[in-house]
C-alpha cells in the first residue's frame, strides 16, 4: 500500500474514533444527567441550634453551596457521590448519597481542636482567641449554663468553673450565694469576685437574667486579672449578653415547677414525746393535747412559675434585640418568695462602607419584691413541744409563753415585711476604626440600685408588737456607680510576628445614701407601716440618715505578641488612685507578665497530631488588688454623736457632745496579692479537651481594725494593714466529646478544685493581735460571749478551735481530753486543752455535667459537690440537751444517745459535711416546625433530686455569711448551723422553649 493511502485510511480510522468518543460522551453526559438528584437539607449544630453559613460540598467537585441563614441548603449531586459538610469549630460529616436520598439533617459535632483555635474569649477592654491566650481564663457558653429555677444568676455556674465555689446555703429564692474564686484573699474587705457586664466592671451580676448570657468568662490568675488593678484580686467574671444577629427570631422561654421540702430534722411527735412521758413517768410534762409537727406547719407546697420574651432582628450593619421577664419564685416556707420583673435591649450600628464606626448601646432593668424571712421561727419551731396546738380553743395562735418559746406560725404570719429592689445599668459605647491598625473605643455608663423595706409588727403580735405597743419601720438605702471608659486598641500582623497593644482611661464615681425612721407605740393597727406619724414612742436613733462618696482613677496598658503561632508573651500594668486609702497611699502600681509556649504547633510534634493537640504551656505572674468592700473615709479622724452630753449656757439646754469615733490612718491603702500561675492545655483523641492550673498567691497588707492604746489614741481601735494570707492549688478541667454521631451523641465536662489556705502573718511592730476569735455562738443558749473557731497564723480562715470529744463516761458525761491526753470532764478544762478541730475549708471541689442526644430526644444531668470540709452542728448541739425534755422537743436518736451532760462546744459537734448532690436532671424532645425552621422543645427537669453526705443537719451546704446579710466578708459565722438553715427545695419542673424565624 502506497504511503498515501496509508495515511488516508489512518485519518479515516482517527475520524471514526473521535466520533464514537464524541458520541459516547454525549451518551454518557445524558446518563450523568439523568442520574443527578437535587437534595435539599438542614444543618444543626451539636445542640440542635440551626447552623447559617454552613459550607456543603460535593465530594472530589467544586460543586459547592454555603447555608442559608435557616441552617438550609440545596445542591444537586450525582447519586452514588457523597457531600461534605463543614462548619469552624466542628468536625467534617460526609454524607452518602443514594437514590432515595431526598431530603438530610446533618448534626454537627463540636471539634475540641478547632474549637481552641477559633474560640473568642473576653480578656478585659477586649477579645482574643483562645488559641492566643497566656493567662488562666475558664468559659463557660449559654448552653452549658446551669437551668432551672434560678433566682440569683450567679446559680448558673455552680460546678461549672474549677476553682470557683458557689455557695448556696438557703433554699430561700430571696437569698443570693457566697462566691470564692481560690479561696479568699481578705478579712474585711469583699472576697467575692469583680463582676463585669458587657465591659462595665464592679455591677450588682442579678442585673442581667440568665437567659440574657451568651457566655461567662473567669478570669483565674494575676496575668488576666491585672488589667482590673485594684479591683481584681478575687478574680474577674465576665458576662456577654446575647446580642442582635442578622435575621428576624421570636423566642418563648416559659417553665412551671411544683417544689416540697427536701430534708427535715427528725425531732419527736407528740406520740413519740408521750411514749417518753410515760415511760420516764415525768409529773412535770404537760400534754396540751395536739398532735403538731412545727416545721411543716411552716412550710408550703412552692408553686413557680418564669417566663422570658425574647426579639431578635439584625441586619449586615444594623440589629437589636430585646427581652422581657417574668419570675414568680415562691418558697417552700410561708410568705416567702421572689417575683422580678426584668427587662432589656441593646442595639448597635455600623457607619460607613466598611464598617468603621459602631454604635453599641445596652440597658437592663428589673424590680424584685420579697418579704424577709424572721429566721428565729426555726428554733422556735424545733424548741417547742409537739402537743401544743397551732391555734387554741378560741381559734387564736396558741401562746404557751417563755424565752424562745414563741408560736412560730404566729411568728410568720402576724407581721408585714415588704421589700422591693429596682435595678438599672444603661451604656453606650463608641468603636471608630483609624489608620488601618487602630481602634478606638469610648464607654460610658451608669448603674443605679435601689432597696426599699417596709415593717409592720402589730399592736397583738408576740415579742416587739405586745412589748411596744406596734412597731413600723421604713428604711430606703441607694447607690449608683458612673464609670467612663477611654481606649485605644492597636493590632499589626508582620510576616509571622502578631502584635497588638492596648492603652486606657477609666473614671469611677460611687455615691451612695440611705435613710430609715421607725416608731413605736400605735393606737391603731390601721395604717401598718405607711404612718409612722401616728406611734407616740419615740426614742433616740429612730431616724437615721447617711451619705457617702469615692471616686476611683485609673491608667491601663496591655502588650500581646506572638511568633509563629507558637511563642506567645503578655505585659499588663494599671495604675489605680482611690479616695478611699490615706494621704500616703493614694496610688497604686498593679503589673503582670505571661508567657505561653504553644508546644504542638512545633515539627517535632507532627507524629502526635492523631491523638495529641493544642498543647499549650503557659506561665503568668501578676500583682493585684482589693479595695472592693472597704469603707469610705476609713483613712480619715471621724466625730460622732456619742452619749455624752454638754450643757449649752447660751440657749440654757443640755446637747449631745461630738467626740471621736475613728482614728486617722494616712498609710491606709489597699491589700495586694501576688500571684503565680502555672497552666496546660491539651486536646487528647480530637474528643477530649482540658487544661491543668498550678497556681500560689499571696496577699498582703491585710486590713484589719487592730486594738491600741490610748494616749496617744483617741479612739481606741485602728483600721490597718499588716497580715498575710496564702493560697495555693490546682485545678483541672476536662471536657469530652465520648460519642459523636448523626444520631446518638454524648459528652461530658469535668471540673476539679483542690486549695489550700494559711494565715502567714497577723502581727507587726506597730499593731499586734496573737488570734483573731471568729465563729461566735452568741445567742445559743448558756454559749453568750463564746466563740468557736480561730483566724491565727499558720491556720487558714474558719479553723474551729476547741477541746477535744474523748467519748462519754459511764454516767453518760461527755468526755474531753486535756493537753496532756488525759480525758477528763468539763468543768476541769482550761483554754489551754483547746486544739485544732478541723476547719470549714474544703480538701476537693467536684462539678461534673453530662448531656446526651439520640435523635430529637436529649438528655441532661449536672452535680456538684465539695469534700473534706468540716461543720459546727450548733443546732444539733443545742437540740441535744438532757434538759430540755418535757418542756422542749429533742431529736430522735437523742433518746438513744446516752447523753446526760448539758451540751459544750467541742469535737463532739463537728462533723464532716462532705456532700454530691445531683443538681438537675432533665429530658426534653424538640420538634422541628416547617415554618422556616423554627423549633419547639418540651421538657422536664428535677432539681435537687438528691444528696449524698452523712451531715446530720438540714442540708451540709452551709454559708459563709450571716443568714441576715449583717456580715459580708465570712467571719462572723462561717460554717456553722445555727438554727438558719432554711430547707433546699426538690423541684420537678415543665417547661418548653419556643423559636420561631423569618
Amino acid at each position: 500500500m502506497h504511503s498515501k493511502n496509508k495515511k488516508i485510511v489512518v485519518q479515516q480510522m482517527w475520524t471514526k474514533t473521535l466520533v464514537f468518543m464524541i458520541f459516547m460522551l454525549f451518551i454518557s453526559a445524558g446518563t450523568f444527567a439523568q442520574e443527578k438528584k437535587q437534595i435539599a437539607g438542614t444543618v444543626y449544630d451539636n445542640t440542635g441550634n440551626l447552623v447559617p453559613g454552613a459550607s456543603v460540598i460535593e465530594t472530589g467537585t467544586k460543586n459547592a453551596t454555603t447555608t442559608d441563614f435557616d441552617g438550609k441548603f440545596s445542591l444537586s449531586v450525582a447519586v452514588g457521590n457523597s457531600i461534605e459538610v463543614s462548619f469552624i469549630g466542628s468536625t467534617t460529616q460526609k454524607i452518602q448519597i443514594t437514590e432515595t436520598t431526598k431530603n438530610v439533617d446533618v448534626r454537627l459535632q463540636n471539634d475540641g481542636y478547632l474549637l481552641a483555635e477559633v474560640q473568642v474569649v473576653s480578656v478585659g477592654y477586649g477579645t482574643q482567641k483562645r488559641s492566643d491566650l497566656t493567662g488562666a481564663i475558664s468559659t463557660v457558653r449559654s448552653e452549658d449554663l446551669v437551668k432551672g429555677t434560678i433566682s440569683s444568676t450567679e446559680q448558673v455556674l455552680q460546678g461549672k468553673v474549677a476553682g470557683l465555689n458557689i455557695i448556696r446555703p438557703s433554699g430561700d429564692p430571696a437569698a443570693g450565694s457566697t462566691l470564692r474564686l481560690r479561696g479568699g484573699t481578705s478579712l474585711t474587705a469583699s472576697n467575692s469576685p469583680l463582676i463585669v457586664v458587657d465591659g462595665i466592671a464592679g455591677v450588682d451580676i442579678n442585673v442581667v437574667q440568665p437567659s440574657d448570657i451568651k457566655s461567662v468568662d473567669v478570669l483565674k490568675d494575676a496575668s488576666a486579672t491585672a488589667i482590673y488593678g485594684s479591683r481584681g484580686a478575687n478574680g474577674v467574671i465576665i458576662i456577654t449578653t446575647k446580642s442582635g444577629t442578622k435575621g428576624v427570631s421570636v423566642t418563648y422561654s416559659g417553665l412551671s415547677s411544683i417544689g416540697y421540702v427536701a430534708n427535715h430534722l427528725d425531732l419527736l411527735s407528740a406520740n413519740q414525746w408521750r411514749g417518753h412521758v410515760r415511760q420516764t413517768g415525768n409529773m412535770d410534762a404537760i400534754d396540751y393535747g395536739g398532735n403538731t409537727d412545727w416545721q411543716k406547719e411552716l412550710e408550703q407546697t412552692a408553686i413557680s412559675q418564669s417566663h422570658t420574651l425574647s426579639i431578635n432582628s439584625g441586619k449586615a450593619d444594623s440589629g437589636f434585640r430585646t427581652s422581657l421577664s417574668y419570675l414568680n419564685n415562691e418558697g417552700v416556707i410561708k410568705s416567702t418568695g421572689l417575683e422580678r420583673l426584668s427587662g432589656n435591649v441593646s442595639a448597635y450600628q455600623y457607619l460607613g462602607d466598611n464598617k468603621d464606626v459602631k454604635f453599641d448601646m445596652g440597658l437592663f432593668a428589673n424590680i424584685d419584691k420579697w418579704h424577709p424571712l424572721d429566721y428565729r421561727i426555726f428554733e422556735r419551731a424545733y424548741n417547742l413541744n409537739p402537743t401544743i396546738p397551732v391555734y387554741d380553743a378560741n381559734g387564736e395562735f396558741t401562746s404557751v409563753g417563755g424565752t424562745i418559746y414563741e408560736n412560730p406560725v404566729e411568728i410568720l404570719t402576724n407581721r408585714t415585711v415588704d421589700n422591693e429592689r429596682h435595678r438599672l445599668l444603661g451604656y453606650f459605647k463608641t468603636e471608630v476604626k483609624f489608620l488601618n491598625d487602630f481602634q478606638a473605643v469610648a464607654n460610658i455608663s451608669l448603674e443605679h440600685n435601689a432597696v426599699q423595706g417596709s415593717t409592720y409588727k402589730p399592736s397583738y403580735a408576740v415579742m416587739e408588737g405586745r412589748t411596744e405597743d406596734g412597731y413600723a419601720q421604713k428604711t430606703y438605702a441607694e447607690y449608683q456607680n458612673a464609670q467612663g471608659e477611654l481606649y485605644v486598641n492597636y493590632t499589626k500582623v508582620i510576616d509571622k510576628h502578631n502584635i497588638s497593644a492596648l492603652t486606657g482611661y477609666s473614671y469611677l464615681e460611687n455615691i451612695y445614701q440611705g435613710f430609715g425612721a421607725q416608731r413605736s407605740g400605735f393606737v391603731s393597727d390601721t395604717f401598718s407601716y405607711n404612718n409612722l406619724g401616728a406611734g407616740y414612742n419615740y426614742r433616740l436613733g429612730d431616724v437615721y440618715s447617711y451619705k457617702g462618696k469615692s471616686n476611683l482613677v485609673s491608667f491601663y496598658a496591655r502588650a500581646n505578641y506572638g511568633y509563629d503561632g507558637k511563642y506567645l508573651f503578655t505585659g499588663t500594668v494599671r495604675r489605680d488612685g482611690s479616695s478611699r486609702f490615706g494621704e500616703n497611699n493614694k496610688w497604686g502600681v498593679f503589673p503582670s507578665a505571661s508567657a505561653a509556649w504553644r508546644i504542638s504547633n512545633e515539627d517535632f510534634m507532627s507524629s502526635s497530631k492523631d491523638w495529641l493537640g493544642n498543647l499549650k504551656l503557659r506561665v503568668g505572674y501578676g500583682v493585684t488588688g482589693n479595695q472592693e468592700g472597704i469603707g469610705e473615709y476609713k483613712s480619715l479622724s471621724i466625730l460622732g454623736v456619742g452619749n455624752d452630753s454638754y450643757y449649752d449656757p447660751v440657749t440654757g439646754t443640755w446637747s449631745l457632745a461630738y467626740s471621736p469615733k475613728q482614728n486617722p490612718n494616712p498609710d491606709l491603702k489597699w491589700e495586694s496579692t501576688e500571684q503565680l500561675n502555672v497552666g496546660i492545655d491539651f486536646t487528647l483523641f480530637n474528643r477530649v479537651t482540658g487544661s491543668f492550673e498550678w497556681y500560689s498567691k499571696t496577699t498582703k497588707d491585710l486590713l484589719y481594725t487592730y486594738e491600741v492604746p490610748q494616749p496617744p489614741y483617741l479612739v481606741g481601735t485602728m483600721l490597718a494593714n499588716v497580715g498575710e494570707m496564702s493560697n495555693k492549688g490546682v485545678e483541672l478541667t476536662l471536657n469530652a466529646d465520648i460519642i459523636k454521631g448523626d444520631k446518638f451523641s454524648w459528652d461530658a465536662n469535668l471540673t476539679l478544685g483542690h486549695n489550700v489556705q494559711k494565715i502567714e502573718k497577723l502581727s507587726n511592730t506597730t499593731y499586734e493581735t496573737d488570734v483573731i476569735n471568729s465563729g461566735s455562738l452568741h445567742g445559743l443558749s448558756g454559749m453568750s460571749g463564746q466563740y468557736s473557731q480561730i483566724i491565727a497564723e499558720g491556720y487558714p480562715v474558719g479553723t474551729f478551735w476547741g477541746f477535744e470529744n474523748a467519748g462519754l463516761d459511764a454516767d453518760g458525761k461527755i468526755l474531753y481530753y486535756n493537753a496532756a491526753g488525759d480525758k477528763v470532764l468539763g468543768d476541769v478544762l482550761v483554754d489551754a486543752d483547746k486544739r485544732d478541730l478541723g476547719n470549714i475549708q474544703p480538701d476537693l471541689t467536684l462539678g461534673i455535667g453530662m448531656n446526651f442526644t439520640y435523635g430529637s430526644f436529649d438528655l441532661g444531668v449536672t452535680g456538684y459537690g465539695m469534700f473534706g470540709q468540716k461543720a459546727l452542728n450548733a443546732t444539733n448541739m443545742m437540740l441535744n440537751d438532757p434538759n430540755r425534755l418535757p418542756a422542749f422537743n429533742v431529736p430522735d436518736d437523742f433518746l438513744n444517745s446516752g447523753i446526760t451532760s448539758a451540751p459544750k462546744y467541742s469535737s463532739y459537734w463537728i462533723e464532716d459535711a462532705s456532700f454530691f448532690r445531683l443538681q438537675t436532671l432533665s429530658v426534653g424532645y424538640t420538634l422541628p416546625l416547617k415554618y422556616k425552621s423554627s423549633k419547639l422543645r418540651l421538657y422536664l427537669m428535677g432539681e435537687n433530686l438528691a444528696v449524698f453526705t452523712k451531715y446530720k443537719g438540714v442540708d451540709p451546704e452551709i454559708g459563709l455569711n450571716a443568714q441576715d446579710g449583717s456580715d459580708q466578708t465570712g467571719l462572723a459565722s462561717p460554717g456553722i448551723d445555727k438554727y438558719n438553715n432554711y430547707p433546699r427545695p426538690t423541684t420537678i419542673s415543665v417547661g418548653l422553649n419556643f423559636t420561631i424565624n423569618n
